[in-house]
Parts: structure tokens; sequence; C-alpha cells
């Protein structure tokens, strides 16, 4: 699998590991951290860092609950703290080696840079980032579903402070905000970070280098996903460029020994030494094969004529699940030819919408109702089939109702060919059975295409296969989706689901994502205005003698801005960035507030 791959990965880099399914990606993450080993070669890691895995969900002890999980990360600097505690209270009793105070400095110095005095904000600041609630917290470990595990996984790794993090596919299971958490936290961690990932878009915004393993062997691209893209392509065209150089001058070459061979036939027997000196220069010269690219689906969308501009309209649609509201009042209009990139967290009912506009879902109040002309085509999120024991070229021919050798064609410009066609479809991975769905998609002539997550379970190649597919398909596109490399691609509008509401934004999505950056700078400094300005007590330089008193009224005047602090950053516990910011200055605080009961120390002797 792996074949004497080497590199070397430098301290605070962060690398995208790319490959095909199967090309080794894991193994690679598995042997790096010590989890199986290399049949030959070595690993080598500082032996100061710690090294963190998100791969295999780990087991925990019965009963062990969410917050169980998360407390777990921070046992290290819970022990450093009890630590400390003897210590001091060693020191309190008369303990004023040199030793002691040592070794108290250097546990108090790196409880503070771990964020000692703030673990439970830590780890609230983390849960909230990953959309990790209190009820999944509380929850035992073990009912928790596969993605609320690894949320809560993801949280235990930052939570552990290690120094180097091996991240396989980190945001699936994400929702859009929760993977802009991550990857706002992956670009201020100062480690070392090796993602494993099918979502280029975080690749994009989150690694500086990339390594594809193809055919066991590393290539390496220095730079993020955008310039690995290009700079493949032009190393595909230059290496082919040199074949077919080195094919034309062997073409030449076997045309002068051919005409030797002749000349020598006709009489001149010596040329033929010449001719095989010239087959045996060829010979070294095919060192280069002709270069190779992926095997590629081929195939296109079929569309109809559309006459009418109106594809899909609601009026007053309200839908509700209990109590929890999912619309309420909404109204839209898609034109022909419109985009519509339908977002959302988990759960805000995204998937329940589509299913309202294709009539699987009934509307509690108002309507949606389709263009006279319309016809529409639907891949739903999860994929099923009428008889899952038929084979892939059954169930082509039966529900795409095709003979044999049309099944064959179409199937096969979808990658299904030889012994594969006779798979049964209960066998079949998800990212197969959406291709095959989308396979009897394709035939049909349609003017809506309404998918569901159309890139979920599908590796990076067969993504830029519908990407392909969809560049050439001219009428209404609806579609869910969290890939935002698909979405910043193909939206041409914007519809954000939440709070039971349907807000509708008329632009692509990077414009979408300026608007709401601007929206949070304007509500920052509208805030930031409202708030009282508060004069700081004027810093005393170290070197001033204080007294004891004088001492312990800044202590207590900065306790008191210490939980401030914390009160506002309960206020902002979903807004990151404030935290980010509340959270720097009460790290400042905590500083200054152990400075001061040293000195305070210092001063009652």
């Amino acid at each position: 699998m792996l074949k004497g791959i080497s590199f070397d990965v430098n301290s605070g880099e962060h690398v995208g590991i790319l490959g095909r399914n199967g090309a080794g990606k894991t193994t690679l993450f598995r042997v790096i951290s010590g989890r199986l080993a290399a049949d030959e070669g070595v690993i080598v890691t500082p032996p100061d860092k710690r090294v963190g895995v998100l791969s295999q969900l780990p087991v925990y002890p019965d009963g062990f609950t969410g917050e169980d999980v998360l407390r777990a990360a921070q046992e290290r600097i819970v022990k450093m703290g009890g630590e400390m505690e003897e210590l001091a209270a060693k020191m309190a009793a008369g303990d004023s080696s040199a030793d002691t105070l040592r070794a108290y400095d250097r546990l108090s110095a790196e409880f503070l840079r771990l964020g000692g005095y703030e673990l439970e904000r830590f780890r609230d600041t983390v849960a909230n980032g990953l959309g990790i609630p209190a009820r999944q917290r509380d929850q035992e470990y073990a009912q928790l579903s596969g993605g609320e595990k690894t949320r809560l996984n993801l949280a235990r790794l930052i939570l552990e402070d290690t120094d180097i993090l091996l991240l396989d596919e980190p945001t699936n299971h994400l929702d859009m905000s929760a993977a802009e958490w991550l990857e706002d936290y992956i670009n201020r961690f100062k480690g070392t970070v090796l993602a494993i990932s099918h979502d280029r878009y975080f690749l994009d915004r989150t690694v500086s280098r990339i390594i594809e393993i193809v055919d066991g062997k590393p290539e390496f691209y220095s730079g993020n996903y955008s310039f690995y893209l290009t700079e493949k392509r032009r190393r595909y065209e230059e290496r082919l460029r040199q074949y077919e150089k080195q094919e034309a001058k062997i073409a030449q070459l076997q045309k002068a020994a051919d005409d030797l061979h002749l000349w020598a036939f006709m009489g001149a027997d010596k040329l033929h030494k010449r001719a095989f000196s010239i087959e045996k220069r060829i010979e070294k010269m095919r060192v280069t094969d002709r270069p190779q690219q992926e095997a590629r689906m081929r195939s296109r969308f079929g569309e109809t004529q559309f006459r009418g501009d109106e594809v899909l309209v609601a009026e007053g649609v309200e839908k509700s699940f209990g109590d929890k509201r999912i619309l309420s009042g909404t109204h839209f209009l898609v034109e022909q030819g419109e985009r519509v990139a339908l977002i959302g967290d988990n759960g805000t009912g995204k998937s329940t919408l589509i299913k309202m506009i294709m009539g699987l879902e009934p509307e509690d109040a108002g309507f949606i109702r389709l263009g006279p002309a319309v016809k529409a085509a639907y891949l739903p999120q999860t994929v099923t089939f009428e008889d899952e024991e038929l084979s892939v070229l059954e169930t082509m021919m039966y529900e795409g109702k095709c003979s044999q050798q049309e099944a064959r064609d179409r199937l096969a410009a979808f990658l299904f060919r030889g012994d594969g066609v006779e798979t049964r479809v209960s066998a079949l991975s998800g990212g197969e059975r959406s291709r095959l769905k989308l396979c009897m998609l394709m035939r049909s002539d349609i003017n809506l295409l309404i998918l569901d997550e159309p890139t979920n379970h599908l590796d990076v190649a067969s993504r830029e296969w519908i990407e392909e597919a969809l560049s050439d398909y001219g009428e209404t596109l609806l579609f869910v989706s969290h890939d935002r490399w698909f979405i910043s691609r193909f939206a041409t509008r914007v519809w954000a689901m939440g709070g039971g509401e349907l807000r509708d934004y008329r632009m692509g999505y990077e414009e979408y994502r300026e608007y709401l950056e601007r929206q949070k700078q304007l509500a920052q400094t509208a805030a930031q205005k409202a708030e009282k300005p508060k004069k700081e007590p004027k810093k005393t330089p170290p070197a001033q003698a204080k007294s004891a008193a004088r001492l312990e009224r800044e202590i207590g005047q900065l306790e008191e801005k210490l939980a401030e602090n914390e009160r506002a950053q309960e206020a902002a516990s979903t807004d990151y960035h404030r935290l980010m910011e509340l959270s720097e200055k009460h790290g400042e605080l905590a500083e200054r507030l152990e400075e001061l009961y040293r000195q305070w120390e210092e001063a009652s002797v």
C-alpha cells in the first residue's frame, strides 16, 4: 500500500494529505501515531511533542457522559493544579527551598499557559463552537450517534492541548458554522497539523502544503488545495508534452532504422549494424510511460426545452413538528436558470423543505407549487431502490426502463464496469448508491434538479465529476449542501434556514459570507460604543515596592474585572470571535493577578 514514503513536516506546518480511497492515508496516520508498526523505515517525532489523533472513536468506561469525555481531556492540567496546591501547602508550612520554589514557578507558568484558571470556560467555548449542546454533554457517551461522538472527540482533541494534530476527515458530521469555527481554530493553532479531508474548502482555508499519495508514493505541492489543482494539471500537461516529444523522436529514429534495414536487404549488408545500433538507442529512450489521468465518469444531465420563468413558487408556507417551528409565513419565487443553495445548521429543516417541494411532506399552511412546464428530478440524501437484492445492471434495466445493452453503456459511463455491474445494490457504498441514482436521473429531460447533500459519501474525484456534469447543466438547480467548495462554485442565490425562518440572499456564497462578516463587525462596533468607558487602574512598575494593603485593593479590583469578563463570555457564548477576544483578555488579567499574588506574598512576609 505505502511504498517507501519519505517526507518531513516542520514544526507549525499545516499539511493536507490527499489520495484516492484505499491509497493508504489512514494507514499512514496509524503508523505516525504508533498504532500500527511499519514494515520498513522509521517515524521520528520530537520526544517533547504530544500527538493527538482524530480517527477511530475511542471506547470510554460505562456510564461516561459527554461532559466526562471533555473533562478527561483536561486531566493533565487538573493534575498540575493539584501539584501546585501541594507545593503551596509546603511553602505555607515553611518550605522555602530553592527546589520547591523552582518547581512551583515552573508549574505555575505552565498552568497559566494552558489556561488552568479557565478550564470550564474553555470547555464551553470549544463545545459551543463545534455545536455540542448541553443535552449531549449530559447524555451517556454510548447512547450518542456516530456524528455526535465524532464532534465530542474532536472537542476532546482540541482540549488536550496537543502539539501535533492528526485529523482524519475532521469536518465530517459538522455543519457549516461548526466547520468554520474549526477552521478558525486551526488557523490560530501554533502547532503542527496533518489533515486528511475530502472537504476542499476546509483544505483551502487551513493548509499551506499538500502531500498526495499516488500508487503508494508521495507527491508534494507547496500550496493550498487551489494551488494543488492548478499545479497537478500543469505537471500532467508537462509530462504529456515530454512523452509526446519522446515518442516523436522514437518514431523518427525507428523510421531511420527501418530504412537502413531495407537498404541492407538491397545489398548494403553493413547497414544492418547501424540499424541495430539505432534500435538499441530507441530501447534506452523508452523510459517515460504515457502519463495517466484517473478514470472519469463521462455523462451529462439531459435538459428539456423550458418556456416560462416561473419554476417554483411558495406562498405563506408554515411547518412545525410539535413545538419546533421549521417555517413561518415563508414566501419565495424561483425563476429559470437560478442556482439556489439551501444552507443551515443540522436540524433546521432543510431536508423537510425539499420533501415539501417534492410533495413528499405536507405543508401545515400555505402552498408550494412547481411551474406548469416544470419536470423535476430529485436525489435524496438517503438513496434507496425498489429491490436492493437486484444487481446494479438489473436495477438499471428495470427502474431505468432500458435494454441490457443500453444499461451497460450508461453504467460504463458512470464507472460501473465488468463484474461491477453484477454487484447487488444492497452491497454498494453510499457513494456508489448516489452514483447509480444519478445515472438514472441523467437519463431524463429535466428542467429542475433538486439535490440533497449530493457530495456526501463521495471522494474528491467523484465530487469533481458531479461538478463537471453540473457545469454544463443550464436549467434550474436547488441543492442542500454542507460542501462549501460545491456551494461556492454553483450558488447564485443562498437560502439560509434557522430559527423557523428562511432568509433569502440573492448573491453567491462568497458575497453572502462577506455580507455576514460586515454585519457582525457593525454589530460589534455598535456594542462597543454602547459600553461605558471604564478607567483602567494605573499600572505600577514591577520594581516599585507596594504595601500589602494596596496590593490587596488591586487584587480585589482585578478579581472584579475577571468576574466581569466571565459574565461577558457567558453572554457571548455563541459568538466565536467575541469569545476569543474576551478569552485573550481573560488570560492577560489572570496572568496579572498571579503576579499581584506573588508580590502580596512577598510584602506580607
